[in-house]
């Protein structure tokens, strides 16, 4: 594994990565086209905002994949409230 990719804080050294999968209501097909486009848009802003990485990310028609790179002080549930919350 590479050394640049850990977050070094004064007294820590991490590595947190988290997988992201969550699906339209219904599984409907809303998530083509410009909604797509501007949902990427939405999440890169939410994690440039909260100093998260996206390292994969891949948005379906009807569902979202989205591989993070995050600090140590978000949890899990913290960073699904910030992606699901503003970009629903």
């Amino acid at each position: 594994m590479r050394r640049e990719s850990y977050r070094k804080a004064s007294h820590t050294v991490t590595d947190l990565k988290y997988h992201f999968v969550w699906k339209t209501k219904y599984s409907y097909d809303v998530l083509r086209g410009e909604v797509g486009l501007r949902l990427r848009d939405i999440l890169r802003e939410i994690c440039a905002e909260t100093g998260m990485e996206i390292v994969k990310g891949n948005i379906r028609p009807n569902h979202v994949h989205i591989l993070i790179g995050a600090p140590a002080h978000l949890s899990a549930g913290k960073i699904a409230q910030y992606l699901k919350g503003k970009s629903s």
